[in-house]
Order: C-alpha cells, then sequence, then structure tokens
C-alpha cells in the first residue's frame, strides 16, 4: 500500500494492497478498502464500512461514523459503497440502523461533489449526481441516473425516481416522478419529463414522445392522479418507460409531487 506515515490503519482493517491512504486519515478496525481505492488526506472512515474498487475520496470525507438519530444505540449496522465514486470534500455518510435494515448503501458512478449530506439508511442507486450541499434525511431513496441540484434538501422517506432532475435549492417532501424536471423551493413544480436528460442517456425518441405525452396528462391537464393514471392507460403507451413511471407513482407512500 502506498501510505503516507502519518495516516492511522488499524490492523484488523482489511485493504487492498493497490489502495492509496493520504496524510492524516483514519480507517477503522471494521472498513474494507477495494483495490485502487484513493483516500486523500484528513479522511476518517469508521465502522462496519464496505468501499469497493477505484474511488476517489477527497479530503475531510467522514465514512461510516454513527447516525445523527436519537433511537440509535450503537447497533452494528453497516456503509456498503460500489465503485468508481468520486466522493468530494466534506462529504458525510452515515451507517444505517436497525429500523432501516442497517445498511446505508452507495451503488457505482455516482458523482457526489463537496458537503453532500447522506443520512442514515439511505439507498443510492447508480450513475446519481448530487451537487454541492444536497442533502438527504434518513431511509432516502435515489434511483438511477437521477440529478440532485445543489443544495436541495429531501425529506425522510421520500423517493427520487430514475433520471429525473432536480433543480438547485428545491424542498422535497413527497416522491420525485422518475424521467421529471422537478424544480423550486416552495411549491414544488414539475416542469415535464426531463427531455434533455432522457435524450442524454439513450431513451429513444418515441421513448421521450410517449414520456412527455404521460407528463402532460399528469401535470398539465385538470385530472387528478387517479384520473390520469386512468388516461395513461387508456392511451395504450407501448413504452416500458412510461409503464416504470406508472408503477412508481402506484407505489408511493407518501404521495408524488406534481
Amino acid at each position: 500500500m502506498n501510505v503516507h506515515p502519518t495516516a492511522i490503519i488499524h490492523p484488523h482493517a482489511q485493504v487492498a494492497s493497490s489502495v492509496t491512504i493520504g496524510p492524516y486519515s483514519l480507517i477503522g478496525e471494521n472498513v474494507e478498502l477495494g483495490d485502487s481505492t484513493e483516500v486523500m488526506s484528513h479522511v476518517v472512515i469508521d465502522g462496519r464500512t464496505r468501499i469497493g474498487k477505484n474511488n476517489r475520496i477527497f479530503p475531510f470525507t467522514s465514512i461510516g461514523l454513527a447516525p445523527q438519530d436519537l433511537k440509535y444505540r450503537g447497533e452494528p449496522t453497516t456503509v456498503e459503497i460500489g465503485d468508481d465514486n468520486p466522493i468530494r470534500e466534506f462529504v458525510t455518510i452515515h451507517r444505517g440502523t436497525s429500523e432501516g435494515e442497517g445498511i446505508t448503501r452507495i451503488g457505482s458512478h455516482n458523482l457526489i461533489m463537496a458537503y453532500v449530506h447522506i443520512a442514515h439508511d439511505c439507498k443510492l442507486g447508480d450513475y446519481v449526481i448530487m451537487a454541492n450541499g444536497a442533502s438527504l434525511a434518513g431511509h432516502v431513496g435515489i434511483q438511477d441516473h437521477a440529478t440532485v441540484g445543489a443544495f436541495t434538501m429531501i425529506h425522510q422517506f421520500c423517493r427520487v425516481g430514475a433520471y429525473s432532475f432536480l433543480g438547485s435549492a428545491t424542498l422535497v417532501n413527497q416522491d420525485i416522478l422518475p424521467y421529471s424536471k422537478t424544480s423550486a423551493p416552495r411549491p414544488v413544480e414539475v416542469y415535464g419529463a426531463n427531455r434533455l436528460g432522457l435524450e442524454r442517456r439513450g431513451l429513444t425518441k418515441e421513448d421521450v414522445k410517449e414520456l412527455e405525452a404521460a407528463f402532460r396528462l399528469l401535470t398539465r391537464s385538470k385530472l387528478n392522479t387517479s384520473q390520469a393514471l386512468e388516461a395513461i392507460a387508456a392511451k395504450g403507451f407501448q413504452s416500458a418507460h412510461v409503464k416504470a413511471l406508472v408503477e412508481f407513482i402506484r407505489t408511493s407512500e407518501r404521495g408524488v409531487a406534481k
């Protein structure tokens, strides 16, 4: 390992031989670090934390410490992080609680920018972007390819759907529709399908066209959500992405922002 002499690594930590650890960083007893992961200076990684390969963890990041939950009593909960994630300066990622499956999980190929906070029991998929200062309360789910704008705040137990785009400083207390473009502090407003983002992610023109038609029924008609879902079903859309949108709405427990 390429380890700076001021770094402290617990002798029971499982650290791959290709890992780099910078000055004054601390690696705890139950930490696992995968191949070619780089831990820069002044990083703290503790608790039962498993981090995959090719991650870059920037200075002053804190991963795996106890959650900010008054009900937490030191249970042996975990953090799991996949591969190829840049985790920028001053990010905080807390381990799970016994009320949330005991795990905070982050997938692979995510960009987590400076000062992001990921609280206990959150679940992030793959290819998620969280911009500077975005914060997740406990038990939040962020699906694949979602973008969370800077200083956006997301309430406990909310879901952010796949391929969605949340504008900066948005206050979220309901589920965010997949494929949507949503913004504004209060009230939250959905601006239709995230067309540019969907095209960049490789969705076909027909998929985007059907999603835009579905969003017009959901957000621009005078129909309530149940009526809009009936209207979408009547249209007979063929896109699997429209079907995923409908399923997301039907399984929402907090309601959806629209």
